[in-house]
C-alpha cells in the first residue's frame, strides 16, 4: 500500500517589478498558501544571467530556490528583505521537500537548494556527474515535533520506543493506538523503549511527511533507525498513513482529528500551537518538550540543522546570486531564522559557515 499524496498548491507572493526607465508599473499578486508562504521578487524586464544596473540595489537577474518546506519560510523571508533593496532581482522560493529540491538541484534547473537534511552521496554523485557544485551552509536548527490535537489528553510523552511500535515498519495496519501495545511490550523486554504503554484503545490517525521530505528522512534517521536496526527491520515508516509534502495539510489532519498522530519542523508547530498540541519526546534522559532552549542545547532528542547549497557553478555568471547568500548570511539575513520560528546558529557557527562560504568549498562538510 502505497502513502496517500496531497499535491501541495505551492504558495506564492509574486511582486512583479518593472525595470526602472521601462515606464511600467508595480503590481503585486497574492494566493493562498498551500505550504508556508513564498516570496518570488520578479523583474519583467531581467531575464537569465544576472546583471549589474542603475537600480536601487544595482543589481539584475533571477535567482531560483527550491527543496525543503521546513527552510523554505527562512528562505522566503530572506528573499522578500534582499528583494526589498535589489527590486530587480527576481527571486523565486519554492518548497516541495528536500528530496525533490536535490532533483531539480543537481539537474541544474536551481541556484540553490533549500535542505533540511545534509545532502546524501548519491545525491552529490548525481550533483558532480552533472557539472553541479554544491557548497554547503548551515542556517539554523530545526526541532522535529511529534503533534497530536489537544484533546489526545492520554498521551504527553513517548520515547523512541513508542514512536517505532506506532508509526515504524512493523505497526502497518495498526489501526488503534492500542493496537500497538504488544510490540511495545516487545520492545520494553527488549531493552528498546516503548515505556509509555499500554496505549489507549481509540483510533491512530496519523497525518505526516512523505518520503520526498527531509523532514520524512530526519525523523527514520534519528528516531527509528536505531530501533529498525537492532530488530532487523527496514529503516522507514509504516506506509500506511496520510503523507503529505505541504506542513498545512499536517497541521490540518493533526488538528481535525482528536487522537492524531504526526511529525513537522518546529516552526510549523509554533504556528499552529492553538490547534495542536507537542507530545513530550524521551530520547533516554526523560521527557523533554521542544523549545528554543532545549533545542539549541540537545536536550530535546529529535533536533536536526538546517541547510541551503548554493551552485559555485553558478556565481561567476549570476552577481545577484553571490550577493543574496552574502546578505543570508549577515545579521540581517539571519535574523529572519528566529522571525520563522527556528533556532538560531551560535556566534562560534555562524563563522564556522561563513568561513566555509567564503572559501567556496564544494560539497559535504557536516558529516
Amino acid at each position: 500500500m502505497q502513502h496517500v499524496k496531497f499535491a501541495a498548491s505551492m504558495a506564492l507572493i509574486l511582486v512583479l517589478v518593472a525595470a526602472c526607465g521601462t515606464g511600467g508599473t508595480t503590481t503585486t499578486e497574492t494566493t493562498e498558501a498551500g505550504g508556508t508562504e513564498t516570496t518570488a521578487a520578479t523583474t519583467e524586464a531581467t531575464e537569465g544571467t544576472a546583471t549589474t544596473s542603475e537600480g536601487t540595489g544595482g543589481l539584475t537577474g533571477q535567482i531560483v530556490i527550491s527543496g525543503s518546506s521546513t527552510v523554505e519560510p527562512i528562505t522566503a523571508r530572506v528573499a522578500e528583505a534582499f528583494g526589498a533593496i535589489n527590486p530587480e532581482v527576481a527571486i523565486s522560493v519554492d518548497g516541495p521537500g528536500t528530496s525533490d529540491g536535490f532533483v531539480l538541484f543537481c539537474d541544474g534547473e536551481t541556484d540553490i537548494s533549500d535542505a533540511s537534511r545534509a545532502i546524501k552521496d548519491e545525491e552529490l554523485a548525481t550533483c558532480t556527474a552533472n557539472g553541479v557544485e554544491p557548497i554547503e551552509i548551515k542556517v539554523a536548527i530545526d526541532g522535529l515535533s511529534v503533534l497530536t490535537s489537544p484533546n489526545n489528553a492520554d498521551i504527553t510523552c513517548l520515547d523512541f520506543g513508542d514512536l517505532y511500535a506506532l508509526l515504524g515498519p512493523e505497526s502497518t495496519g495498526f489501526a488503534s493506538w492500542s493496537d500497538a501495545n504488544d510490540l511495545a511490550a516487545e520492545l520494553a523486554a527488549a531493552d528498546l523503549g516503548g515505556s509509555n504503554a499500554p496505549y489507549p484503545e481509540v483510533p491512530l490517525t496519523i497525518t505526516a511527511p512523505g518520503e520526498e521530505s527531509g523532514t520524512f528522512d530526519s525523523f527514520v534517521e534519528l528516531v527509528l533507525g536505531d530501533t529498525a536496526e537492532a530488530r532487523a527491520a527496514d529503516e522507514t515508516t509504516r506506509p500506511d498513513y496520510v503523507a503529505s509534502g505541504n506542513d498545512n495539510v499536517i497541521i490540518e489532519g493533526i488538528s481535525t482529528n482528536d487522537t492524531s498522530l504526526g511529525w513537522v519542523g518546529y516552526a510549523f508547530y509554533i504556528a499552529n500551537q492553538d490547534v495542536v498540541k507537542a507530545i513530550e519526546v524521551d530520547g533516554g534522559d526523560g521527557c523533554v518538550a521542544p523549545t528554543p532552549e532545549t533545542i539549541a542545547s540537545g536536550d530535546y532528542p529529535i533536533a536536526r540543522p538546517l541547510y541551503i547549497y548554493v551552485d559555485k557553478t553558478n556565481l561567476a555568471d549570476k552577481p545577484a546570486l553571490q550577493a543574496f547568500v552574502d546578505f543570508y548570511l549577515s545579521a540581517e539575513g539571519l535574523a529572519n531564522v528566529a522571525e520563522a520560528g527556528y533556532v538560531d546558529l551560535t556566534p562560534e557557527e555562524i563563522q564556522t559557515w561563513t568561513d566555509n562560504w567564503t572559501a567556496q568549498n564544494v560539497g559535504k562538510v557536516d558529516g
